[in-house]
C-alpha cells in the first residue's frame, strides 16, 4: 500500500510506549499495533484525532504516502 504509517517515529520522538499511546487515545494495544505495522485498511477521522492530540502532531506526521508502490484490485 503506497500509504506508510510512520506512528512509532512519532512514539519514537515522544518516549512513549505502544501501551501508553493505545491508553491515552482510547483503542487497544492490537488494534494500535495494527495501525502502526500498516495493516490497517482504514482509519477514522476521530482516531486519528485523538493521535494527533495525544502526540502533538498533524496527521501528515503519522501518514505519508510513498510513490511507486501500487494496490492491487
Amino acid at each position: 500500500m503506497p500509504i506508510v504509517v510512520d506512528i512509532d517515529v512519532m512514539l519514537a520522538r515522544r518516549k512513549m510506549s505502544v501501551g501508553e499511546l493505545a491508553e491515552r487515545v482510547g483503542i487497544t494495544p492490537a488494534n494500535l499495533a495494527v495501525l502502526k505495522n500498516g495493516r490497517a485498511k482504514a482509519v477514522r477521522f476521530t482516531t486519528l484525532a485523538a493521535l494527533c492530540e495525544v502526540l502533538d502532531c498533524q496527521p501528515g506526521d503519522l501518514l505519508r504516502w510513498e510513490a511507486g508502490e501500487t494496490t492491487a484490485g
